[in-house]
């Protein structure tokens, strides 16, 4: 299939000091971004829970989150999975169990306040109150003071006394936020009006650990491709197909900061898939660099380059233009992580085919002209025969 019929002689070359400044300029705002506001990370990398609802009549997503705000879940983020007419939704709150710092409080001067305790200490990441108490006590009495104090209770376990013989030991299991979720949403009704379909909960170390690996991944990456492309080609290519890859990765990154779309495992899946179209938009640009150099040779390399960005202007276009259009049903259809999969790949399709022509070319030009200058001033300094 024929884009361009004729051949095009645009000077992108010409234009590159101008783009190469706005391209720093706009990568240095999302870097100071980043590093001042951060992302706004989903359950896989800050943990929490997600909770999938499905209800059997019809209802919207800001009625969802009412119900739950009015029933206590007040940082609760509500998304429409499927079709309007499933009527399913994805719940994410951050946090493993109901014990927070908050209510954990609370819950302390509660279980105080039933008689003599002592050394009273909440493990907010495992969502579990240890205590000790001079006498002994019934569990149902301690759940009862604890879920009163607005903090649910899974059990009270009797760890029996202990060994100084000070009282006996206790520990309060608190409830996981599946639970809160089904009791604010069922609140004032006889019978709930809609099914748990699932429930994940991730930890905050779990979390944490997942987010390195994926930025691990996310480097090696980055490192393998580099290696393949300083074997490939000459060592000036190199870093061009590098420095083009971190934009891009940048540019993306700088849509989840702008956007504040949760950003998780499926960022980094994007992210990677952007690194691989990058540098394969890069190599082909490189590849007809390389042919048209061994051509047109005696030019200056920021003219070939012009040449090899105009011959494979059609084939660019074309690549770019059918894997849009793919996305662009996604963008559509799809909701939740798949839109923003899709629309982190659109954003990375366009900054991968500008940065291949305005960031690893120019590059490229520059080690060349160095190499050059710096070959002139070695002839220079070489003694001349008498």
């Amino acid at each position: 299939m024929q884009i361009l019929k004729n051949k095009t002689n645009i000077d992108f070359i010409g234009k590159r000091k101008p783009a190469v400044f706005i391209s720093t300029l706009v990568n240095l705002a999302i870097l100071v971004g980043i590093a001042t506001v951060g992302f706004n990370y989903g359950v896989d990398f800050a943990g929490g829970t997600v909770v999938e609802l499905k209800f059997n009549h019809s209802i919207s997503a800001a009625d969802v989150r009412e119900r739950a705000q009015k029933g206590g879940l007040h940082d609760v983020s509500v998304q429409n999975i499927g079709s309007a007419d499933e009527n399913a939704f994805l719940l994410r709150m951050g946090g493993v169990t109901q014990l927070t710092e908050e209510n954990a409080e609370k819950a302390k001067k509660a279980i105080e306040a039933l008689g003599s305790m002592r050394n009273v200490y909440a493990d907010l990441a495992n969502g579990i109150i240890n205590f000790r108490s001079a006498t002994p006590m019934a569990a149902e009495t301690i759940k009862k003071a604890v879920e009163d104090s607005g903090t649910g209770v899974q059990e009270v376990r009797v760890l029996g006394e202990s060994q100084a013989g000070a009282g006996t030991d206790y520990q309060v299991v608190a409830s996981g936020m599946a639970d809160k979720v089904y009791s604010a949403l069922g609140a004032g009704l006889e019978k709930p009006d809609f099914e748990q379909r699932r429930v994940d909960y991730v930890g905050p170390q779990v979390g944490k650990q997942l987010r390195n690996r994926g930025i691990m991944a996310l480097l090696y990456s980055m490192v393998a491709i580099l290696i393949y492309v300083a074997f490939r080609f000459d060592f000036k290519f190199g870093p061009g197909a590098l420095l083009a890859m971190i934009h891009d990765v940048i540019m993306v990154a700088g849509y989840y900061l702008v956007s504040r779309r949760e950003f998780g495992l499926t960022a980094i899946a994007a992210l990677l898939t952007i690194v691989g179209y990058s540098v394969n938009d890069t190599i082909v640009i490189y590849d007809r660099i390389r042919e048209d150099m061994a051509k047109f040779k005696g030019k200056p390399l920021a003219e070939v380059i012009n040449i090899a960005i105009n011959d494979t202007l059609g084939r660019t276009i074309l690549t770019s233009g059918t894997t849009a259009l793919s996305l662009i049903g996604l963008l559509i259809f799809g909701v939740g992580e798949i839109f923003d999969f899709a629309m982190a790949m659109l954003v990375g399709i366009l900054v991968g085919t500008y940065s291949s022509v305005y960031i690893a070319s120019p590059l490229t030009i520059w080690l060349d002209e160095r190499a050059a200058a710096k070959e002139a001033r070695h002839r220079d300094e070489m003694p001349k025969p008498a």
